[in-house]
């Protein structure tokens, strides 16, 4: 097994270091930590708590992960983080771990790109693929889906649940639940603008599926009404086999943080 760990570098003998890792100078790795195969640590990177990472991760300088979280309620629990593999984690980049009020766990899955100074709070939970442009910060307990871009200078609100392939302009501050495949414009408390056109054609989403989409999109965020009678309508248009759609009304029946709606000032 084969690592190279610099020698300003300080890895607690404790810790699990995989093979093909690089640790660069000045980096503090500690005891509960697990580094999975192929990891690169450029320098002054922090790794603490109980964190465990995958395989092939590139993280930047100054990042600090599974430090514990920024939460008054916190009282030592031995909480974790817990990363994927193919991440790329820029500088200065913040990741803390869980709290026993959120399942104790702060969870990132893989191939996402984390730019420099964002900010991932406590129990958090991001899947794959996902990208957050810089300064993207992330209040406790957020859930961001597959595929959804974060735009730079972005602060999402606790709770908060981003749906998958969703698009948030920069410099946005998000209250409400985003549901999966909307373009949610840039702006303090801004309103939805439409499906994410771009990223539904470049993953190949054909005109049909979009056409659903965007039916489920005009009943239940634009069309105005009691939304128990636009599910059921919305319900009826939607074949079994339509997982996306179906993925995107279950999404909006199980908002409880309200739901972004469309801005009428975007048509």
């Amino acid at each position: 097994m084969s690592q190279l760990i610099h020698p300003t570098a300080i890895v607690d003998s404790r810790a699990e270091i995989g093979s093909d890792v690089t640790i660069g100078p000045y980096c503090c790795i500690g005891p509960d930590v697990v580094i999975g195969d192929d990891c690169e640590l450029q320098s002054h990177v922090v790794i603490t708590g109980h964190t465990r990472l995958g395989s092939a991760n590139r993280i930047f300088p100054f990042a600090s992960i599974g430090q514990i979280p920024q939460d008054l309620k916190y009282k030592g629990e031995n909480s974790q983080t817990i990363i994927g593999s193919g991440n790329q984690i820029r500088e200065n980049v913040t990741i803390n771990s869980g709290t026993s009020g959120g399942g104790m766990v702060t969870s990132i899955g893989d191939n996402n790109l984390l730019m420099a100074y964002t900010h991932v709070a406590h129990d958090c939970h991001l899947g794959s693929r996902i990208v957050l442009a810089n300064c993207a910060t992330l209040a406790g307990h957020v859930e961001v889906a597959d595929q959804a871009i974060i735009g730079g200078l972005t602060a999402i609100q606790q709770f908060v649940r981003i749906g998958r392939l969703a698009m948030i302009g920069g410099m946005s501050g998000v209250t409400k639940d985003v549901p999966p495949f909307c373009l949610l414009a840039g702006g303090y408390r801004a309103g939805l603008s439409g499906l994410n056109m771009v990223g539904l054609k470049r993953h190949g989403f054909t005109l049909e599926r979009v056409g659903r989409l965007k039916e489920v999109y005009r009943l239940l965020l634009q069309d105005v009404g009691r939304r128990e009678e636009r599910l059921l309508e919305a319900e009826a248009l939607i074949p079994e086999d339509d997982e996306d759609a179906l993925a995107m009304l279950e999404f909006i029946r199980t908002a409880k943080r309200g739901l972004s709606m469309h801005a009428r000032d975007s048509e």
